[in-house]
């Protein structure tokens, strides 16, 4: 993708003012393209810990754990969303705090990829509440985890 230049253009590279605005266009051209991601950004000053779960054809599947850093950003599942529903629970590595929500899905305590959302405990595994998060299908989706509270969920 890169090609070296000739010896007359190099010239303008050692300008200041142009540095800035060459590396600003590499920039730029490399982030064209769209991606289609369900990613996590986490806008707290702690290392967060992300698990997903979802629906595939062998049935609910969870996994984790993506290590999210301070104010970073980490992609969960990469490329087009097949499905409308996806759920999250993210935990303080520290222990400070938790975003979590009512759907009972299995994780471990290490890296995980677990099939089936049932007898959790029989299984070896534990049983947190995962937050739905409804896409509408669209391709990516991205949750911004922060200190604040959330809204409370309307219970209709």
């Amino acid at each position: 993708m890169f090609r070296t230049l000739p010896r007359a253009c190099m010239s303008l590279f050692r300008s200041a003012a142009l540095v800035p605005l060459a590396l600003g266009a590499l920039v730029l051209a490399g982030t064209a393209e769209a991606r289609a991601d369900f990613r996590v950004c986490n806008g707290t000053q702690s290392l967060v810990g992300g698990a997903i779960g979802y629906r595939t054809a062998e049935g609910w599947v969870t996994e984790g754990w993506w290590q999210i850093p301070a104010n970073s950003c980490a992609t969960l599942i990469e490329g087009q969303l097949g499905s409308r529903y996806y759920y999250l629970y993210a935990e303080d590595a520290s222990g400070g705090g938790r975003w979590a929500g009512n759907i009972n899905m299995c994780v471990a305590d290490n890296e995980f990829r677990i099939v089936g959302v049932e007898d959790c405990f029989a299984r070896g595994f534990q049983r947190v509440g995962f937050k739905e998060y409804d896409t509408g299908r669209q391709g990516s989706w991205m949750v911004q985890l922060s200190d604040a509270p959330e809204a409370p969920e309307s219970q209709n």
